[in-house]
């Protein structure tokens, strides 16, 4: 296949985006080692989705179902981890930066 200087698409780029910063509050902590203690919640599958967005890749693929929130939490995105297991974090872009804020279910974090 013929290499194109200038024309490549992403995927064969050599060029990519700074990974994030991370950091979490104390509540997504309490909510992680509550979460694990469970058994009931796929941690390997939270961390994956924590990773991709400290990666700074590209957007997360539609089947996390990642969207800004609204309201009280007007400054934060959720993502589906899976079911209604969901993340809760903010970007700052200007700093890099994510923070992972909490983690659960609609139930546990929203009433």
């Amino acid at each position: 296949m013929p290499h194109k200087r200038g024309g490549q698409t992403p995927a064969h780029s050599k060029q990519a985006s700074l990974p994030r910063k991370s950091d979490f509050t104390k509540a997504f902590e309490k909510d992680w080692h509550r979460l694990d203690r469970t058994g009931r919640y796929n941690m390997v599958e939270l961390k994956q989705v924590m990773l991709l967005i400290i990666a700074n890749a590209a957007p997360l693929p539609p089947e996390w179902k990642d969207h800004e929130l609204a309201g009280n939490w007007a400054d934060h995105r959720e993502c589906h981890v899976g079911g209604d297991f969901l993340l809760i974090y903010t970007l700052d872009e200007k700093a890099n930066l994510v923070v992972f804020t909490r983690a659960g279910t609609h139930a546990e974090l929203f009433e």
